[in-house]
């Protein structure tokens, strides 16, 4: 029960939940207090028009994914840790594994051990019986790293991770058994600040090894170039809404975990 309320109540506080409650808000009180109602509905749209906007959206995504930008070549590890949330299961009519808009996660895990970063490659990740896939996460990320040259020694498999949180502790409990501490952490970006406390507050020297950027300094120099950039980037867009949904997403994940302890 817990994991599902923690996927059903963050929606509300997220910019399209949030609009959804103020217009059923201004719905029931359109006849008894219409100033109200006025002003709920006027709330709405502007948490869309927020939330659509092209530079909330970029300051809130990049807020994040620049805590942890490399530098620097990365060092050598015991073990590389590539966390699920990459790939769509097999099921029909796809022929085969398929990677999602996170698909660089399983890409550059791959690259950083034919790169010899590390003896082992961690999958891990498991999947939400409700979607309706089947298999595991870390089984499909198998199937891509081998594809892409990893043996299958050097895969260890995490199948039942459903959270951050469960990734950090499961991963424990396999390395532990190799004596295995120093890691690199291979996530999206934008999830590397909460992945990375999450990880070091279970005992891991866990070095950031992040991917899947969404954005970069020349998308942010292009949004002011001109004056089309500038009325597109005002407007809202689906696409923006969405990231910027990702980034409070990670933002209130930080705020729970910190109260449960987990970081």
């Amino acid at each position: 029960m817990f994991f599902f309320l923690s996927k059903l109540l963050p929606l509300f506080v997220y910019p399209l939940g949030l609009s959804a409650l103020l217009m059923l808000l201004a719905l029931t009180l359109r006849w008894k207090r219409p100033r109200s109602a006025a002003l709920a509905t006027l709330l709405a749209f502007a948490v869309l028009m927020a939330g659509g906007n092209g530079w909330v959206c970029a300051g809130l995504v990049r807020s994040l994914e620049r805590q942890h930008v490399p530098t620097e070549p990365l060092p050598n590890a015991e073990a590389i840790v590539v966390l699920g949330g990459a790939t769509r299961s097999p099921s029909p009519p796809r022929p085969w594994v398929e990677v999602n808009e996170a698909g660089d996660r399983t890409l550059y895990g791959a690259k950083l051990y034919l790169e010899d970063k590390a003896p082992y490659v961690v999958l891990s990740g498991g999947r939400i019986s409700w979607r309706g896939e089947i298999g595991s996460e870390a089984e499909d990320m198998a199937q891509i790293v081998e594809a892409l040259g990893v043996p299958a020694e050097a895969i260890l498999l995490d199948r039942t991770s459903l959270n951050t949180y469960q990734n950090a502790t499961n991963v424990k409990k396999i390395l532990d058994e190799r004596g295995i501490r120093r890691i690199l952490l291979v996530t999206s970006a934008l999830h590397m600040p909460r992945s990375l406390r999450v990880f070091q507050k279970q005992g891991f020297d866990a070095i950031p090894a992040p991917t899947d950027f969404l954005v970069t300094d020349d998308s942010l120099a292009a949004m002011g170039e001109s004056w089309e950039s500038i009325v597109l980037n005002i407007m809202p867009d689906a696409q923006r809404l969405a990231l910027t949904t990702r980034a409070m997403k990670e933002y209130v994940g930080l705020l729970v975990y910190g109260l449960r302890g987990w970081l």
